[in-house]
């Protein structure tokens, strides 16, 4: 599987990534969604990391991309460490379960490494996230501040034993949460999809 290239975003990509991103996840999560709209705020915020900003293209087509975003964990005895996030990241439907996505990850958590990134967290799913090295963050006594017990809750080291006796809190990055309807008036740029409300949706 080296038919394919993975470079930085440019601007001339966005409308592109957006639709990709839409895609990918319609319906997925909750009626609809708000992922493409979140990428599209989070490139003009300064938590954004341009460098991790990424896309998957063959053949001239852009089919998946990853963006990473700077995060903190509040420690419980005083004061923050600095860490990363990132999300979404989406291959199109076509290239899924093909074992691409997970190429993308550990492309982008080796720039990350290589930018001294220390660790990431992330929620999502374990059977996925596990072959990249992420473990339950509760089990690192890091916990996620929505849910303090989640198992969804992840969390990896870059840079070995860089969370060796650290406890704390991680609250997701604000840029994660937008308003419904500045989604829905975003979402007027794009092709009309019916929302779907279903069993496997989490919101």
């Amino acid at each position: 599987m080296s038919d394919y290239t993975i470079r930085r975003e440019e601007a001339a990509d966005y409308a592109a990534i957006e639709n990709l991103v839409r895609e990918a996840f319609w319906n997925v999560y909750q009626p609809g969604c708000s992922e493409h709209y979140i990428l599209h705020c989070f490139r003009g915020a300064a938590d954004f990391v341009p460098e991790l900003d990424l896309v998957m293209e063959k053949g001239g087509e852009i089919f998946g991309q990853i963006m990473y975003v700077r995060a903190e964990i509040e420690l419980d005895g005083g004061g923050k460490i600095p860490i990363m996030t990132f999300g979404p990241m989406s291959i199109a439907k076509k290239f899924q379960r093909q074992g691409y996505g997970l190429k993308l990850l550990i492309e982008s958590m080796e720039r990350a490494k290589k930018m001294g990134v220390g660790a990431l967290a992330i929620t999502g799913n374990i059977d996925f996230y596990g072959k990249a090295g992420f473990v339950i963050a509760k089990s690192r006594n890091i916990f996620y501040a929505d849910e303090p017990e989640a198992d969804y809750f992840l969390i990896k080291e870059l840079a070995p034993d860089f969370l060796n006796g650290v406890t704390g809190i991680f609250h997701t990055p604000e840029g994660y949460f937008v308003e419904a309807a500045a989604v829905d008036e975003f979402d007027k740029k794009f092709p009309a999809k019916q929302k779907l409300k279903l069993p496997s949706q989490i919101f």
